[in-house]
């Protein structure tokens, strides 16, 4: 097998093999490169130590030199070049105590987690497969190398990676690992939850989101995403609904496209429905969800240390993720999309509401709830949803006002005017906002003025 290795890859391997040692691309670039992917980083290893490795190339960083790892930049690009080493025991299943460094390429790939991120390639000889990764690609298996508990035990966010790959590559778990995860899930509890979160993260945005069902049912949500767990155990028996709350959650993770944000509120978007539950002559409602999900998504994401932006933007898309419109005259019976039903106050306070940026992935988000629903009504609502897009564009074509700064009156206006600086003055201009989404036509200097300055 022949695998085309870039250029600055090539003058790292064959600078080591001049100078009597041992390189490999490998992992992950090898295995997507297999894959025919482009890998996104390639990583070498060697039998070079990194004090050998330093003497060899003019522009080298420390970043790992405790694991045998420097980096060696090349025309700005830095590439990671690890010395074979064999992992002590580890204490927190995260960190080896010790590493020691070997001249054995095989002993390296056996500390390694999974089969497929086993392998090894140079042009000298070619592809290293010792512990038959090239078949559970072809096999579409995700596998630990050797025992799946040792390596779990090394690393516990080896467990949630291996639901992760499977997700990217649509592959299935090998049954001996999800054996071990099923065993060793609570370990998960002693992994930073900043590197939850980006596993988390990658899963959600994978072609296979739904792994998250996987995820749950072999123990892990229950350390880490708890909230879900109890969403899978919520009932939903409701003419609009088919699943119960976990699983319409997977079905909209499902149906949407593979944008961090909107995946996000999907997961997030009906936490709050066990606590907003009641039942009626046998019906479930959830009046007031949105309230509880857009406070819960927060504790959440907040717990797993999203940014502040991305929290933000989840909130906003969780709270307004259930709204219903507002019509300006009764549905026709064949859904004419040439009748204009949706009301544009509506939108514009929609627009106002979500942001301009954040609109179109509320479309996104509500578009994947609707497709996740029963078929009760689905044709209506996915009308009035592309009529709420529709009003959206034509909104924006005129660009009719729709935040304070696209006010014809600012805050300097109001105090040339005589009005005293401070909290009424901002009142005045919500009062004016209020009214111009309502009647963009009354966004002029003059009117505003007249109608709302004493």
């Amino acid at each position: 097998m022949k695998i085309l290795l870039p250029q600055h890859v090539k003058t790292i391997i064959s600078t080591l093999e001049a100078a009597g040692y041992e390189a490999y691309a490998v992992g992950g670039c090898v295995r997507d490169a297999v894959l025919g992917r482009e890998p996104e980083d390639w990583d070498i290893t060697t039998s070079a130590k990194p004090e050998e490795v330093k003497a060899l190339f003019r522009r080298t960083v420390d970043t790992g030199i405790a694991h045998g790892t420097v980096t060696v930049l090349l025309d700005k690009t830095g590439y990671e070049v690890t010395t074979y080493r064999i992992d002590g025991e580890y204490a927190d299943s995260r960190h080896p105590k010790e590493v020691s460094f070997t001249d054995s390429l095989q002993e390296d790939l056996r500390r390694r987690d999974l089969t497929i991120n086993a392998m090894a390639y140079n042009e000298t000889t070619g592809l290293v497969d010792a512990f038959g990764g090239i078949s559970d690609l072809e096999g579409r298996v995700i596998r630990c190398v050797g025992d799946a508990r040792e390596r779990f035990g090394e690393d516990a966010l080896r467990m949630l990676r291996a639901v992760r790959f499977a997700a990217q590559l649509g592959f299935s778990i090998d049954e001996d690992t999800q054996a071990a995860i099923r065993q060793m899930a609570g370990s998960l509890k002693h992994i930073s939850a900043e590197r939850i979160q980006t596993e988390l993260t990658k899963l959600l945005v994978s072609p296979h989101p739904e792994m998250l069902l996987q995820a749950y049912e072999l123990g892990m949500t229950a350390v880490f995403l708890p909230e879900f767990d109890r969403i899978m155990q919520t009932e939903q028996h409701n003419p609009h609904h088919c699943w119960n709350v976990g699983m319409h959650t997977i079905k909209a993770l499902e149906n949407s496209p593979k944008d961090r944000v909107v995946r996000l509120t999907l997961l997030c978007h009906d936490l709050g429905k066990p606590a907003a539950k009641t039942t009626a002559d046998g019906v479930d409602h959830f009046r007031g969800h949105p309230k509880y999900s857009e406070e819960l998504s927060a504790r959440v994401l907040r717990r797993l240390k999203f940014d502040n932006e991305t929290i933000r933007q989840v909130r906003i898309l969780v709270r307004l993720h259930d709204v219903r419109p507002v019509l300006v005259r009764e549905l026709s019976p064949d859904l004419d999309p040439k009748v204009r039903v949706v009301s544009e106050k509506y939108v514009r306070r929609l627009i106002f509401q979500a942001g301009r940026e954040l609109f179109p992935k509320l479309v996104q988000v509500c578009r994947a709830d609707i497709l996740a629903q029963s078929s009760f009504r689905r044709a209506e609502k996915l009308f009035l949803l592309e009529q709420t897009e529709e009003v959206c564009r034509e909104i924006l074509k005129k660009q009719d006002c729709l935040s304070l700064k696209e006010l014809a009156v600012d805050g300097r206006d109001l105090l040339a005017a005589g009005m005293a600086p401070g909290k009424q003055l901002g009142k005045v201009l919500e009062r004016m906002l209020e009214d111009v989404l309502d009647a963009p036509e009354h966004n002029t200097k003059e009117y505003l003025m007249s109608h709302f300055v004493p």
